[in-house]
């Protein structure tokens, strides 16, 4: 099983951490990763020019297909652009058309036969639970997990496709296979904040610290994250001036591959509060 491996801008940079719980559990299960020289997913651009989103989307599209590979990524924020791009390439024959004649000069080319999928698509679709409950040597007993899903994969939904947006489970299923407890909290749907981040800084905080406030509430130990963004707004804005003092008294976030990881006995650091 081999997939286009996409890790995007910002997890090589700023959560080197993320790349290589990911690639370690989807080895630990057996899959194999292409490196192809990929661009930006255009999501950066969206608002500035939205045909050259799409088009910096669509030719990452079009290496994946080059290379007969499903295009597989762990950032929510590229899965949503990479989405977008193709659902607007399918809906817009003029924009298809002009994409494609560019594409053409470095004998690229788009079509709707191309998948994309996000890590959490592979890892409860394509491999399923039963395969991840297989490699767990180490189960998360009795860790009570709020999964945040973040917002980039789940909406708009006619345009992700990603599970069901107003109910979706694959994020629990996934931590109870690892053995954990995914706990029910009524604002795991909500955003976390950060793409207020720099323009409205004090809101930014407070979404978050609202998310955090009821995790805790809900009798999480950790807050699991499958997003760059959510990750690194839970992560790191949390010790930024005016939540200082704070954050020993929230659930820590941890990412997905790294609970995962740890279940099928990787070595990866975990919280103090949240070791098992």
């Amino acid at each position: 099983m081999k997939y286009a491996y996409f890790p995007g801008c910002k997890i090589p940079r700023h959560l080197p951490e993320y790349d290589r719980a990911t690639r370690a559990v989807l080895d630990r299960l057996g899959v194999r990763l292409a490196e192809v020289r990929f661009n930006c997913c255009g999501y950066p651009i969206r608002q500035q020019s939205f045909e050259a989103s799409v088009f910096s989307a669509a030719r990452n599209l079009a290496l994946a297909r080059r290379d007969h590979l499903t295009l597989l990524t762990p950032c929510k924020c590229c899965y949503g652009n990479l989405k977008h791009a193709e659902y607007w390439l399918k809906q817009r024959p003029n924009l298809r058309i002009a994409v494609n004649d560019r594409l053409a000069r470095e004998g690229l080319h788009w079509d709707d036969d191309i998948r994309v999928i996000h890590l959490l698509t592979l890892l409860d679709e394509d491999l399923g639970e039963g395969m991840i409950r297989e490699r767990v040597v180490k189960p998360l007993t009795g860790l009570r997990v709020a999964a945040h899903y973040g917002c980039h994969a789940l909406r708009p939904s006619e345009v992700t496709q990603f599970d069901n947006p107003l109910a979706p489970t694959i994020f629990e299923r996934l931590l109870a296979a690892a053995g954990a407890v995914p706990v029910d909290w009524p604002l795991r749907l909500e955003c976390c904040g950060n793409p207020l981040q720099g323009k409205n800084d004090r809101l930014s905080l407070n979404l978050m610290t609202r998310k955090l406030q009821d995790a805790r509430h809900a009798g999480a130990d950790v807050v699991a994250t499958a997003c760059t963004y959510c990750q690194l707004q839970f992560d790191r804005v949390k010790s930024e001036a005016g939540f200082q003092g704070q954050a020993r008294d929230y659930p820590p976030a941890v990412l997905v591959s790294v609970l995962l990881g740890v279940s099928m006995g990787l070595n990866f650091e975990m919280p103090d509060r949240c070791r098992v």
